[in-house]
C-alpha cells in the first residue's frame, strides 16, 4: 500500500467532492442468480459463503476503483485485496476473518477452512494487516432479506456486501445483495458493473469441474 495524490488518479474529482462529505457512501442493491453456487455447493462440499466470497474477490480483482481507498484525508493505493467475513465463534460470540483473493478456488477453500476455524475456535478475529484493501462481507443466512443499508462510522471506509437467505423456486436460486461502497472509490457506473462482473462469475463457477 502507498499514499497516493488524488490529481494523479482517475478519482481526483470525487476525491474533491466527497472525501469529506458526512454521508458519502452509496448502496446498490441486485438480486443475483445463486443456482450455479448451490449447485456446486452440493457437488463438492464447498460451503455455499465461500463460494460467494470467492466470486466476489475474482470480480473485485477485475475492477480497478478496488484497488483505491480513501482513508482519513488520504488516498490509498493498494497492490492486494481481500474479503472478510464474520464467523460465529465457539463461545456464541462473532469475530470477523480476513481472507486473500485468489483466483483459485481450491487454495481460497483450503484458506476459508483454515481462517475461519481458527477465528471460531479462539473468538479473535483475524487481520491480514495495511497491505490489503478489505472487502467486508455479512451474511443473515437464516433470514430472507430484500437488502441492507449499513451503518457509516467515518473510519471505515470500505465497500461492504450484505445478503440474507438464498431463495429457491422451481429449480433456480436468487439472492438478494446489498452492496455498499465509498462514492470517493468508484461511481455508480462501475460499481454496478461490478455487481454484473459478480453474477458472471457465479455462472463460471458453476461451470468448474471435478
Amino acid at each position: 500500500m502507498r499514499e497516493v495524490d488524488p490529481k494523479s488518479t482517475p478519482r481526483a474529482l470525487a476525491f474533491e467532492l466527497w472525501s469529506k462529505a458526512p454521508m458519502p457512501m452509496v448502496t446498490l442493491m441486485k438480486t443475483l442468480d445463486v443456482t450455479p453456487l448451490v449447485r456446486l455447493s452440493r457437488k463438492r462440499n464447498y460451503k455455499f459463503n465461500m463460494l460467494l466470497c470467492w466470486c466476489i474477490g475474482v470480480a473485485a480483482a477485475q475492477t480497478e476503483d478496488f484497488y483505491l481507498l480513501p482513508v482519513g484525508d488520504k488516498l490509498i493505493q493498494y497492490d492486494k485485496l481481500a474479503v472478510n467475513t464474520v464467523v460465529a465463534t465457539r463461545d456464541g460470540g462473532i469475530a470477523t476473518c480476513d481472507l486473500p483473493v485468489s483466483t483459485d478456488l481450491e487454495q481460497f477453500d483450503r484458506d476459508y477452512r483454515h481462517l475461519t476455524g481458527q477465528v471460531s475456535e479462539s473468538g479473535e478475529s483475524y487481520e491480514l494487516g495495511e497491505d490489503y484493501m478489505v472487502i467486508g462481507t455479512s451474511a443473515l443466512a437464516g433470514y430472507e432479506i430484500d437488502g441492507a443499508v449499513n451503518i457509516y462510522a467515518g473510519c471505515y471506509n470500505n465497500p461492504f456486501l450484505i445478503w440474507g437467505k438464498y431463495r429457491k423456486k422451481w429449480l433456480r436460486a436468487t439472492l438478494p445483495v446489498s452492496f455498499q461502497f465509498h462514492h470517493t472509490q468508484m461511481d455508480g457506473i462501475p460499481a454496478a458493473a461490478f455487481l454484473e462482473r459478480l453474477q458472471g462469475e457465479i455462472r463460471h463457477a458453476g461451470r468448474k469441474k471435478r
